[in-house]
C-alpha cells in the first residue's frame, strides 16, 4: 500500500521542523527515531524551500526596460 502523502502549510512545516531540531539538539531520541526524525527533517525542509522559491518567482514582475525590452524585476511597491 502506498503510503498517502500529506501536503502541509509552510507554517506547519516550519514548526514541525524546528521541533525535530529540537528534540534531536536535545539528545534524548534513540538512534532510529534521530534517523527517522532527521528524514522527516530533509522532506519538510525541500517543502519549505520549494514554497519560498515559489514565492520568490511570484513577488517578481515583468517591466519593461528604457530600450523597451522586457526583463525580470523584484516586485516594489
Amino acid at each position: 500500500m502506498a503510503k498517502k502523502e500529506v501536503k502541509h502549510s509552510f507554517e506547519q512545516s516550519l514548526a514541525r521542523l524546528e521541533k525535530i531540531v529540537l528534540l534531536l539538539e536535545q539528545g534524548d531520541v534513540s538512534l532510529e527515531e534521530s534517523l527517522s526524525m532527521f528524514e522527516e527533517g530533509i522532506v519538510l525542509s525541500k517543502e519549505c524551500m520549494e514554497t519560498l522559491n515559489k514565492a520568490e518567482i511570484r513577488i517578481k514582475q515583468l517591466s519593461k526596460d528604457l530600450n523597451g525590452k522586457l526583463q525580470l524585476t523584484d516586485f516594489e511597491e
